[in-house]
């Protein structure tokens, strides 16, 4: 019996934080360990040039979010770990997707209406100043990063469902001019994901810079839980445990009985001082011997390309066949 195959993109226009930790990296290492499934997560890098323009950054976060994952134990013996642009077939049945899906579709993209809403709503005349033909078509390149491994599943946010439905539709659509090549794929919409609220009290995102980087030093990473944002009241006060963002990530890394009793101390009006002493132990208690990894493995990237090719090897042993079929099927020469 075939394995499942389950897939996962990052894109790689950042530094993973605490917020990518709990809602996202450490579900998925836990998942790459299921033998069960066969899992796929690659580096989203051609993603990252729709609104991200400086190469340097774009090939730090690649190094970072991949010594980041490989740091916290992704079982690369299982997963299937690569780099987008080191499988060029995913670029060449983009085009092929790209010649079967209608424009319309692309009109009701979210991130397409949403970039078209702004300008409007703006002084300028035109409504597609400023988006680029990337914003306009990324869900296709999405499309086929899904579409290339027939991925079953794929774990996405709520605000992702929609382009699992549009690859589902793509899919669809050349299925029925060229015949059956893809298994539609179904989001995985995880609602009990943890989503953590960052240093100013919204969400933990790098678009708001609120965010603790993950590794940082264990000096500035105390210093980052320390600039956390808490109300006014004193030791000693009851304090609310409902939209604290202390009490929010300590409740994302902490074992049932550990918040029964911060919920009890918070109560008994625990001070913010001492919850960010509690809070920072406990984090750095749990991040420290990854952070110990991650450090050195990004001072050997040799080694992290390494992990990354022998991803793409594996990759490339599905994708290659699989585009020749399907350059047969659109009538393509096969190349010689």
């Amino acid at each position: 019996m075939s394995k499942s195959i389950v897939l996962t993109g990052i894109t790689t226009t950042g530094t993973p934080h605490l917020g990518n930790y709990a809602g996202a990296i450490r579900p998925a290492i836990a998942a790459s360990k299921n033998d069960d499934v066969r899992p796929f997560y690659f580096l989203a890098d051609y993603h990252a040039l729709i609104k991200c323009h400086e190469p340097e950054r774009v090939r730090q976060s690649s190094r970072e979010i991949a010594a980041t994952w490989l740091a916290l134990g992704l079982d690369t013996s299982n997963a299937v770990f690569y780099r987008q642009s080191d499988v060029p077939e995913i670029l060449e049945l983009t085009w092929m997707l790209t010649c079967v899906t209608a424009k319309g579709l692309m009109n009701r993209a979210h991130a397409y209406k949403a970039a078209v809403q702004e300008n409007e709503e703006g002084e300028g005349a035109d409504p597609d100043k400023g988006i680029n033909m990337g914003l306009f078509s990324y869900p296709i390149l999405m499309a086929a990063d899904i579409l290339m491994f027939n991925a079953n599943k794929v774990p996405v946010g709520k605000d992702q469902i929609q382009h699992i439905e549009m690859a589902r539709d793509i899919a669809s659509r050349f299925n029925h001019i060229y015949g059956e090549h893809f298994a539609l794929p179904e989001a995985v919409v995880e609602d009990n994901a943890a989503t953590l609220l960052g240093l100013d009290g919204r969400k933990m995102s790098k678009s708001y810079n609120n965010t603790i980087p993950l590794f940082e030093t264990e000096k500035k990473f105390r210093k980052l839980i320390n600039k956390i944002k808490t109300n006014s009241l004193e030791p000693g006060e009851p304090k609310e445990t409902e939209g604290c963002t202390l009490f929010g990530i300590y409740q994302a890394f902490s074992t049932p009985s550990e918040l029964e009793d911060i919920r009890k101390a918070y109560a008994e009006g625990i001070g913010w001082g001492e919850m960010k002493k509690i809070l920072f132990e406990k984090l750095n208690e749990e991040i420290a011997p990854a952070r110990e990894r991650y450090v050195a493995l990004m001072q050997a990237p040799d080694h992290i390309e390494e992990q990354l090719q022998e991803g793409a090897k594996k990759a490339r042993e599905m994708s290659t066949p699989f585009i020749e079929q399907l350059r047969e099927s659109v009538g393509i020469a096969k190349i010689v």
